[in-house]
């Protein structure tokens, strides 16, 4: 993702975000290629189209419905292909790794007394297993099986579990749906440009900070 320079919508100063939500899938798991390799099996079982090795490029610039219109895919399917899927990733769960620094970065997020937690469309199991035992006891709360467009809801629980306020609330994912997601909710969001979605698109949505590096993230918290 060269190229790609972080920006600032609204400068957050040190010590005002304490509460990181992350996604996982592309943000702090690098399962992209995993989900490419898949994808057309599961088009063949539930009957979408396949998606062309010259189409991919095209749909890391799009967001969820826009994809799901593009591939046909029925609305009343998703939460059986969402099932489908978290269990294929059980099955080939030793093949996905986290994303190079991912560890040392929930560690300096941890010193700085920031409480982590992630929300994810992805099972619980599956996240722990591939965060790994050390990595994982650093999340303090888990939001897992979110629906595809479920994130909004999943926000606002895990304002109300941790009780941190919205202003010092921040949302950190890949996707598009991250950034519409913390907007309905009302906390800042920084995007990444490592994982399923195309750096330009995310900028498109100008959130609050554009990031294309893993060892940028501590940064938003100060220090």
């Amino acid at each position: 993702m060269g190229g790609i320079s972080s920006f600032t919508r609204r400068a957050p100063g040190p010590d005002v975000y304490r509460l990181a939500i992350f996604d996982f899938d592309g943000t702090l798991a690098d399962s992209f290629p995993w989900f490419v390799g898949v994808l057309n099996g599961v088009a063949d079982r539930y009957g979408f189209n396949r998606v062309q090795a010259d189409e991919v490029d095209l749909l890391r610039g799009y967001d969820a419905r826009q994809i799901m219109r593009h591939l046909r895919v029925p609305g009343w399917k998703l939460p059986f292909i969402a099932n489908h899927m978290r269990r294929l990733m059980a099955s080939d769960i030793d093949g996905i790794r986290l994303f190079d620094g991912v560890p040392d970065m929930l560690w300096a997020l941890t010193d700085r007394g920031v409480t982590v937690t992630i929300v994810s469309s992805n099972s619980v199991e599956n996240v722990r297993r591939i965060l790994g035992p050390e990595a994982a006891g650093l999340v303090v709360h888990y939001g897992c099986g979110a629906s595809l467009f479920g994130k909004a809801a999943k926000f606002r629980r895990m304002l109300r579990t941790t009780g941190v306020p919205a202003s010092q609330a921040i949302a950190i994912g890949d996707e598009l749906r991250d950034i519409e997601a913390a907007r309905t909710v009302g906390i800042a969001c920084a995007a990444v440009a490592w994982g399923y979605t195309r750096g330009d698109a995310l900028a498109a949505l100008r959130p609050d900070r554009l990031l294309s590096r893993v060892d940028e993230i501590p940064r938003l918290f100060g220090g």
